[in-house]
């Protein structure tokens, strides 16, 4: 919105400029607009301060007159959009394994010892607690992806997507601890 730009633009004190990003020197654009707000909207601090408002409103972007901390932030919620769209390097480096021979059909959904069991045999190991617990909009991400599949076989497409987002759950959490000490 125009009135949101010019606020944001002269607490800033850079010009808003109509598409792509800025140099965050001079300049900022839409896409340094939206980085900024999944940064902020991903700091843990911010989401237990404001639990209650955000269960009946939208949620509230606070703006920042300090240029380091916003460029921070945009590069911080750049890194989280990339990851989210598992187009990040990142999730191509995998943390946990896959090699005990099977079926790959997932049955039952277990977890125990860094292990998410899919059935009585298979498993995905190196899985952190954090990342297994992590949730989304109440759901566990990484139980229910693999709940959605019950009855399925697991495609080796489908078992390196799984281990993919493993990375990107682990790296989000990461990030928003990040975001969380840059915030002051």
């Amino acid at each position: 919105a125009p009135a949101f730009i010019e606020v944001f633009s002269a607490k800033l004190g850079l010009t808003f400029i109509p598409d792509g990003a800025g140099d965050l020197k001079k300049t900022f654009g839409p896409e340094d607009v939206f980085h900024y707000a999944y940064a902020v909207f991903h700091s843990p601090t911010y989401r237990q301060r404001y639990a209650e408002f955000l269960k009946i409103d939208f949620p509230r972007l606070p703006l920042t007159s300090d240029k380091k901390l916003f460029a921070k932030l945009v590069a911080r919620g750049a890194e989280l959009v990339s990851l989210h769209l598992l187009k990040s390097p990142t999730v191509d480096e995998f943390i946990t394994s896959y090699s005990v021979a099977g079926s790959n059909q997932v049955d039952k959904v277990s977890y125990a010892k860094k292990r998410v069991w899919i059935n009585a045999t298979q498993y995905f190991g190196g899985v952190p607690e954090a990342v297994w617990e992590f949730k989304v909009g109440g759901y566990q991400v990484c139980d229910k992806w693999l709940k959605d599949r019950k009855g399925r076989t697991l495609s080796m497409d489908d078992i390196t997507h799984y281990q993919r987002v493993v990375v990107a759950l682990k790296e989000t959490i990461r990030l928003m601890a990040e975001i969380d000490k840059a915030i002051p």
